[in-house]
């Protein structure tokens, strides 16, 4: 059975969607991007600064449904800019234990909300 939830303390999605959707395995946590987050918007331009957030923020919604970092299994970012991939890794590679990282794609998204430079969405195995 499906579960839909919404970060309390998130603004509701601006999209026909839900910020979490659990199922007896797995939590889907939609994309998010630094002009999702309240507080943020100094970030918004610095790769760096708005990767931080965007990661700090997504292992918080984890842990809101009994689910770590260490349960993330596939990872999606999206990039203004491929150029500032090596940029976002550095931050990145920091939530994860290495080397054994999720499954990930990247891709550029020149247009992405709030003028953002890099919006990332995860998939997450519930321990059983």
């Amino acid at each position: 059975m499906l579960e839909h939830r919404n970060d309390p303390t998130l603004p509701s999605p601006q999209f026909p969607g839900s910020h979490i959707v659990l199922d007896d395995r797995y939590a889907f946590v939609s994309g998010l991007t630094a002009a999702d987050i309240h507080g943020a918007e100094a970030e918004i331009g610095d790769i760096k600064e708005e990767t931080h957030r965007v990661m700090r923020e997504l292992e918080r919604m984890l842990e809101l449904v009994n689910v770590s970092m260490d349960d993330v299994v596939r990872v999606d970012v999206h990039l203004a800019d491929l150029d500032e991939i090596s940029e976002m890794d550095a931050v990145y590679a920091e939530y994860f234990e290495g080397p054994h990282f999720p499954a990930r794609t990247c891709t550029q998204s020149p247009k992405l909300c709030g003028g953002c430079r890099v919006e990332i969405t995860l998939m997450a195995r519930r321990p059983e």
